[in-house]
């Protein structure tokens, strides 16, 4: 795999076909990788993740499935400890569910359970989020789920250069990744990507603007959010710190205290609920690294207690720019 700053050869890609060539790469480039899933063969995927894969490297390397998460996890497993490196699809994170006993049980506590003698080197992708006017169990955001069990990381990029490099290195790790995709971003813009293979490491956040009076943390889908918004209030002369988190668990905890006490003020945007979010855990992780440096309370602007709901009411669900504006006027005149 070479190094991303070495590469000089890209090609225009959304965020959905960046995965895509990740997956090709993956396939080409060592022959124990797998991939399984619901209709991910001949119809490439209910998003067209895996378009052309199955054409490309056979039946026998890009596998479709019975409609069983719990099954697909469970197979994921067992080639994964017997030395191959599946990578598992879930049509949406809200489908995850019958798969939940197989990740907890099972995909998270075997090397602590067999005293390192073996890990499970698997990658689950779950395509996650609101936005795209999907019934309400198509659009869940329950990352929190998985960052509160020890054993699997959770990655979550936010941009197509991103979503090809840390595909890469989720694939490269001894252990089980669970590899976040938001359904708003699929196509929701382009940029230049390296053709070649190479990985981001998990792990490490991305500063996307440097600011001085407040700092903005967001991962997935509403980083165009606070870069629209940090863009927004620039106007008004305040200028915002803001962070793409990336990887969610483990996360750069260096990078948040860094940020958080150059500037005394945080605002965290997540899509997902606001009782048990991430955004939570964010605040603690202030309090713990920061709390002297602190001017104001630490806003969180989230999705609501409810289920995501149905058709436009979507856009009242999620974080907009004026909530998020808000927030940030919120802590600064505090």
């Amino acid at each position: 795999m070479i190094n991303l700053e070495k590469q000089s050869k890209t090609k225009q890609m959304t965020l959905v076909q960046a995965v895509n060539d990740a997956l090709r790469v993956a396939l080409e480039s060592d022959a124990n990788v797998l991939l399984l899933g619901e209709d991910i063969g001949r119809n490439g995927g209910v998003f067209r993740a895996t378009d052309g894969l199955q054409e490309a490297f056979g039946e026998d390397r890009v596998i479709d499935t019975p409609l069983s998460e719990s099954g697909i996890v469970g197979t994921g497993v067992g080639l994964a400890i017997s030395g191959s490196k599946p990578i598992v699809e879930m049509q949406f994170m809200g489908f995850i569910y019958p798969a939940f006993e197989q990740i907890m049980t099972h995909v998270t506590r075997i090397r602590m359970r067999s005293m390192g003698t073996y890990s499970v080197p698997i990658v689950i992708r779950a395509p996650y989020g609101a936005g795209i006017r999907a019934p309400e169990i198509h659009s869940d955001s329950v990352e929190a789920f998985f960052t509160h069990m020890p054993g699997i990381k959770v990655v979550c990029p936010s941009s197509p250069a991103d979503a090809k490099g840390l595909l890469l290195a989720s694939l490269a790790d001894p252990d089980p990744v669970l590899f976040m995709e938001s359904l708003r971003l699929y196509r929701g813009e382009r940029e230049e990507v390296p053709v070649e293979g190479y990985e981001i490491e998990i792990g490490k956040g991305k500063k996307v603007l440097e600011g001085n009076d407040v700092t903005l943390l967001a991962w997935g889908a509403m980083v165009p959010i606070i870069k629209k918004a940090a863009s927004t209030v620039a106007k008004e002369g305040i200028s915002c710190d803001v962070i793409d988190l990336r990887t969610l668990f483990p996360l750069d905890r260096d990078m948040i205290a860094e940020s958080v006490q150059k500037t005394g003020k945080a605002v965290i945007v997540h899509e997902a609920h606001s009782t048990g979010g991430l955004g939570n855990d964010l605040v603690t992780l202030i309090n713990d690294t920061s709390f002297l440096y602190m001017k104001a309370p630490v806003e969180r602007v989230t999705g609501f207690d409810v289920p995501p709901p149905l058709g436009s009411l979507e856009d009242h669900f999620l974080p907009t720019e004026s909530r998020v504006i808000a927030a940030i006027k919120r802590v600064i005149q505090f």
